[in-house]
């Protein structure tokens, strides 16, 4: 599966070397470069029992790959203009949607030459879902998640001294929906692909309906998608201090806090995983978002050691296989 996930992405990087260099060229390469690993951790959805393998992959490669590249255009150039920001994501919409056109996304952002490489990925997407069975009972969640998604990264890149006002404004208006989390909590599961991606390989059985797809959002928002993006945060915590950008962990009044929030979240992704069809396949992807982010070396620095081993028990005897396995993996620079 590993190999495959660098054929689509070399063939990202192969049409981007088709032009001359310039700003946004740079953060395409950049953003495969150091990201990579997202689609290599989405790519289990591919797996998912009756799906396509190709085509699953080949939305999984595309759909996460622009969401990192449009996270480097709003994190690493000096642009802080909302509307900039919104009509960048609007290529995620067009992603999912088989019948809208590619748009100019650039519009409102400063550079604007990318040799098409954001309309090759949204054609890359699109042309990926028409093999779906139920996609159109899946669509409205997707829909849902793609709008917090570009609500989340329009709010946290505008100014400093605006973005948490933003922020809190948004989240709380859905706070009444989700009791048991906060409003940083509910911004951090915003920021999660992984209930597309399951909604995506859902989508392939004929006999899902509503109520199937329901009990996927329910598990996975704010629940998976909460711990995937929390543990990202957990990582990335002294980076993110150090450069100063959000970090949605450092809302915790301190590391045991938010241990406790970590570990909260595995017990109800978990247990949530018993409600669906094929919950060992679930049970996987949150073991296995456990063991690939706490098999980070960041994960074990000496503040957050102790932390870590706790978390990791606290998914089971598989969770500590599988983070061994992860471990294996990044000696060899394979993860």
């Amino acid at each position: 599966m590993f190999p495959k996930v660098k054929k689509n992405l070399d063939g990202y990087k192969n049409h981007l070397s088709k032009f001359n260099d310039n700003e946004l060229k740079k953060q395409a390469l950049s953003s495969i470069h150091t990201k990579s690993f997202h689609c290599i951790g989405g790519s289990i959805y591919a797996l998912y029992p009756d799906v396509d393998f190709n085509s699953t992959l080949k939305f999984i490669c595309a759909f996460q790959t622009i969401s990192d590249y449009l996270d480097n255009l709003c994190d690493k150039t000096k642009t802080s203009d909302e509307s900039a920001f919104r009509h960048l994501h609007l290529s995620m919409y067009d992603a999912i949607e088989i019948s809208s056109f590619l748009s100019d996304y650039y519009k409102y952002y400063p550079f604007k030459q990318d040799n098409n490489y954001l309309h090759y990925l949204v054609t890359e997407c699109k042309s990926s879902l028409s093999k779906l069975y139920s996609y159109k009972e899946a669509l409205p969640f997707i829909k849902k998640y793609v709008d917090w998604y570009s609500n989340l990264q329009t709010y946290k890149h505008l100014d400093t001294n605006v973005r948490e006002m933003y922020l809190k404004n948004w989240a709380k208006t859905y706070l009444k929906d989700y009791p048991l989390i906060s409003l940083w909590e509910f911004s951090a599961a915003t920021g999660s692909t992984l209930g597309i991606f399951a909604m995506y390989a859902a989508s392939h059985n004929p006999l899902f309906k509503n109520e199937d797809f329901l009990a996927i959002d329910k598990a996975y928002f704010p629940w998976i998608c909460g711990l995937h993006i929390l543990l990202d945060y957990y990582i990335d915590y002294m980076e993110d201090l150090e450069e100063k950008q959000l970090n949605f962990t450092s809302y915790y009044k301190d590391l045991k806090m938010c241990e406790d929030r970590i570990i909260f979240f595995t017990k109800e992704s978990l247990k949530m995983c018993n409600t669906l069809k094929y919950p060992l396949f679930h049970k996987t992807v949150v073991k296995g978002l456990l063991a690939m982010y706490l098999s980070d070396s960041k994960a074990f620095e000496k503040h957050n050691k102790k932390s870590s081993i706790n978390i990791v028990k606290h998914g089971g005897c598989d969770t500590i296989f599988y983070h061994k396995i992860c471990k294996t993996l990044r000696v060899f620079k394979l993860l």
